[in-house]
């Protein structure tokens, strides 16, 4: 029996991005099953086509239309799994939206996901990209994942080791880009302590008389702080950090420090000095100004926003422009975080 494809022509992504970005695509697949996926690759047409796959849309940059086949994965479900000794285990579907699986584990009683709350996106996305803030990480709560591998039309499993993390980066971005997951597996702490490493969480934990916090306690600050911080893409649209932290070396950290001695850096394990892109961008007088209909939002310099009708051009000549100012000033080249596609 061949599965009969609900394939929609020219439909538009604007409400599928969270930078607001006006474009459409030539075909778009709403994915709620694996089934779906193998009727799309066993089909010779669509299997040749330009893809993208989408989740949340929450790490992207459209920069036009797109002339191919967007894959928009909206696999649902989630359950707490037996676990073992020292950890629960939940899995939840790449569909999933994030925030709202993170809010439904500590509803279960289990914490460990509570400084990755109000992260857009998907559950799907969030081993791509090793979502983080806060001090915490995808990687740190991550078990497994299942991925559909279109060379094979089967899926497949992948541990930690496999899915090779590091800083907002895993295999995902690399050779294994073909993959696409399905559902993912976390291994959160039976015996939870607060991760308060922030020193911005830490603080706003003690301010409000929280000696021994609880993980919903710890994930409403977060949540508090995001949104102090940072716009809401339903209100003003935006991809949340658009640059990573930049890495550099120690000797390169010590000659900024000297003409810098306010620059903000942090140590890595392996003597490399992580540096704070906002405060870069900020230093640059970036805050707060525009060019044309996108802008860098007033309260955190990390934030490109779109002021309203911006296209994927305007965000990206704005992001241009940062990098620009960056470079000359600092000898540091910011990497964008969001995939422009």
């Amino acid at each position: 029996m061949t599965l009969i494809l609900p394939l929609q022509q020219n439909f538009s992504l604007k409400a599928l991005n969270t930078f607001g970005i006006d474009a459409s695509a030539k075909l778009y697949l709403q994915v709620v099953n694996v089934d779906q996926l193998r009727a799309v690759f066993a089909d010779p047409q669509l299997a040749a086509m330009p893809r993208l796959v989408l989740g949340g849309g929450s790490n992207l940059l459209l920069t036009g239309d797109f002339s191919g086949l967007v894959l928009h994965i909206c696999l649902e479900g989630r359950e707490l799994l037996p676990g073992d000794a020292d950890h629960h285990h939940v899995r939840a579907a790449a569909g999933e939206n994030w925030h709202e699986f993170v809010q439904w584990t500590l509803a279960q009683g289990v914490g460990g996901l509570e400084n990755l709350s109000l992260i857009p996106g998907t559950v799907g996305a969030a081993p791509i990209q090793n979502v983080g803030a806060y001090g915490a990480e995808t990687k740190d709560v991550f078990l497994s994942l299942t991925a559909f591998d279109p060379a094979s039309g089967e899926t497949v499993e992948m541990d930690a080791a496999a899915c090779r993390f590091a800083y907002r980066d895993s295999v995902f971005k690399h050779e294994g880009r073909e993959l696409i997951i399905v559902d993912v597996r976390f291994a959160l702490p039976r015996a939870w302590q607060p991760n308060l490493r922030y020193a911005e969480l830490a603080n706003a934990v003690a301010e409000q008389g929280l000696s021994a916090p609880t993980p919903q306690q710890v994930a409403d600050t977060v949540i508090a702080i995001r949104r102090r911080k940072l716009p809401d893409p339903a209100q003003i649209g935006n991809a949340g950090s658009f640059f990573k932290n930049p890495v550099v070396s120690a000797e390169h950290c010590a000659r900024l420090l000297q003409q810098f001695p306010s620059l903000v850096h942090h140590a890595q394990a392996d003597g490399s000095q992580k540096l704070a892109a906002g405060w870069l961008i900020d230093q640059c007088g970036w805050k707060g100004r525009s060019l044309g209909a996108a802008g860098v939002y007033p309260k955190q310099a990390l934030v490109l926003v779109n002021n309203g009708g911006a296209s994927g051009a305007d965000v990206q000549r704005l992001a241009a422009a940062i990098q620009a100012d960056v470079a000359a000033r600092y000898g540091v080249r910011l990497e964008p975080e969001p995939v422009f596609v």
